[in-house]
C-alpha cells in the first residue's frame, strides 16, 4: 500500500514538474483556441451586418426623401454666354506740361468726378512767364498806339499837302506792323495762362483712381510714357460677349423693335443678378468661331461688376407660355444622360430620364419626360435605386427621423436604471 502511495505521489509531482517546464507552449496554445473562435464569431457578425446593410440599400427599408412637384408655368427662352466686363472709358492721366509735382488731391482708389482736382505742378515758373508775356504785350500795345497815332496825322497832312504819299505809306505800314506783334504778344499770353491752367490737374470724366504711379515730389514731363494714374469709369460698364451666329436675325429684330434685357452673374454667384440691357450687335460674324459680338451696357450702380471679370449672361429671346418646370436639385447625371426619380403613388420611387431645354439657377426647364403634377426627389438621392421604398420629410426633415430613433433607445435606459435601482 505504502508502495502504490509514493509511486502515485512521483506520478503527480513528475506531471506538475512537466506543466510548470512546458508552461509558456500550453499558454500560448489555448489562447490561441480561444482567439481563433472570437475572430471567427466577429466575422460572421460583420458578414451578417454587411447583408443586413445591403438588404436595406436595396429596399429593405424606407428613405426618407424631400419631394417637388412638377409645374408648368411661363419661363424665359434665354441665350447662355460668359461674357467679360469692360469699363465704358478708362483714361491714363498725364502731365501736360513739365515741372515738380508737388500735391495730390486724392488716395488710391478713391472715386472722383469730373472736373475734380487730381494733382498740382509747380506753378511758379508759368507764373514767372506769364508776367513776361504781359509785360511784352503792354510794351507793343503802347507802340501799336503810337503808329495809331501817326497815321491819322499824316492822313490830315497828306490831305492838305503837307507830307508826301509816300511817308503816309510808311507810316500805315509801321502802324499794321505793331498791330501784328500786338496780336502775337496778345497769343503769348494766352499760351502762358494756358500753360498755368495745366499745372491743375482735373479729371476728365467720373471714375475711380487706380494706383498713383508717380510721387508727389518727383519732376515730370509733359506727354510722358507712363501716366501719373489711369481712371476707370465703372457706372456703367459693358459686357462684351459672343453668341452663335444662327441666332443674328432673333437679336437684330429684337433690339429694334424693344430693349432686351440681359441677367449677369459673377463666379460663385447664384441669388445675386446684374440687370442690363443690349446695346450693341456687331456688323459681321466671326468666321473662325461663327460667332456674332455683342455688348450689353449695366447700370452697375454697386460697381460689383469689375472691369476684366467675366461673367455668366442669360439674354431673354422671348417667353414660354407652358414650359415643365421642376427645381434643378431633381436632375441627376447618369452614363446614358440626364434623369430624375419620381414618386409613386405606391411610395416608391422610379428613375426616368429627361431632356433638358433650359437650366437656370433655382430650377430646369424639361423639354421631354415629365408633366405637370408629378412628384420628384430633390433630396435624398443617393439613397435610392429603382423600387426603393419612401417616406416625405416633414418640415424638420432629418430631425424628426432621428427624434424618433432616439424613442427607443430612451425607454431602454429607463428600464436598465429601474432594475439597476437608479443606479
Amino acid at each position: 500500500m505504502n508502495v502504490k502511495l509514493i509511486a502515485s505521489g512521483a506520478v503527480a509531482l513528475g506531471l506538475v514538474l512537466a506543466g510548470y517546464a512546458y508552461r509558456d507552449p500550453i499558454a500560448k496554445t489555448v489562447t490561441g483556441l480561444f482567439k481563433g473562435k472570437d475572430q471567427a464569431q466577429s466575422a460572421s457578425s460583420r458578414s451578417g451586418g454587411a447583408r443586413k446593410g445591403r438588404k436595406g440599400r436595396s429596399g429593405g427599408g424606407t428613405v426618407s426623401v424631400s419631394l417637388a412637384t412638377v409645374e408648368q408655368r411661363p419661363a424665359p427662352l434665354q441665350l447662355h454666354a460668359i461674357g467679360s466686363v469692360q469699363a465704358l472709358a478708362t483714361v491714363a492721366i498725364k502731365a501736360r506740361v513739365d515741372g515738380q509735382l508737388i500735391e495730390a488731391f486724392f488716395a488710391e482708389g478713391d472715386r472722383v468726378k469730373k472736373g475734380q482736382k487730381l494733382f498740382r505742378i509747380d506753378p511758379r515758373p508759368f507764373n514767372v512767364s506769364l508776367r513776361q508775356a504781359e509785360a511784352n504785350l503792354a510794351r507793343d500795345r503802347a507802340q501799336f498806339v503810337k503808329t495809331k497815332t501817326d497815321l491819322a496825322r499824316y492822313g490830315e497832312l497828306v490831305s492838305m499837302g503837307y507830307a508826301s504819299q509816300q511817308k503816309y505809306e510808311e507810316v500805315k505800314a509801321a502802324n499794321a506792323a505793331a498791330g501784328a506783334v500786338l496780336a502775337a504778344d496778345q497769343a503769348a499770353v494766352d499760351q502762358a495762362k494756358l500753360q498755368l491752367e495745366y499745372t491743375t490737374i482735373i479729371a476728365p470724366i467720373d471714375g475711380r483712381t487706380g494706383n498713383l504711379l508717380i510721387s508727389v515730389g518727383n519732376l515730370v514731363k509733359a506727354n510722358d510714357a507712363n501716366p501719373l494714374v489711369t481712371l476707370t469709369q465703372l457706372r456703367p460698364v459693358y459686357v462684351s460677349f459672343s453668341v452663335p451666329e444662327q441666332h443674328l436675325q432673333t437679336l437684330r429684330a429684337l433690339i429694334t423693335n424693344q430693349k432686351v434685357p440681359v441677367e449677369a452673374r459673377l463666379s460663385g454667384e447664384n441669388t445675386t443678378t446684374h440687370n442690363g440691357t443690349l446695346s450693341f450687335i456687331n456688323n459681321m460674324v466671326d468666321v473662325g468661331t461663327g460667332t456674332i459680338q455683342l455688348k450689353a451696357i449695366f447700370p452697375n450702380p454697386d460697381e460689383s461688376l469689375t472691369p476684366g471679370a467675366f461673367v455668366n449672361l442669360s439674354l431673354t429671346l422671348k417667353e414660354r407660355p407652358d414650359a415643365i418646370v421642376v427645381p434643378s436639385a431633381a436632375i441627376q447625371v447618369g452614363q446614358k444622360g440626364h434623369f430624375v426619380f419620381v414618386a409613386k403613388e405606391n411610395n416608391t420611387v422610379g428613375m426616368r430620364p429627361v431632356t433638358i431645354a433650359d437650366t437656370y439657377v433655382t430650377y430646369t426647364v424639361i423639354a421631354a419626360g415629365l408633366k405637370a403634377g408629378e412628384k420628384v426627389v430633390i433630396d435624398g438621392q443617393l439613397n435610392l435605386v429603382p423600387g426603393s421604398r419612401i417616406r416625405e420629410r416633414s418640415a424638420g426633415g432629418n430631425a424628426t427621423a432621428a427624434a424618433d430613433s432616439e424613442q427607443p433607445k430612451k425607454k431602454k435606459r429607463k428600464k436598465r436604471e429601474s432594475a439597476g435601482g437608479g443606479s
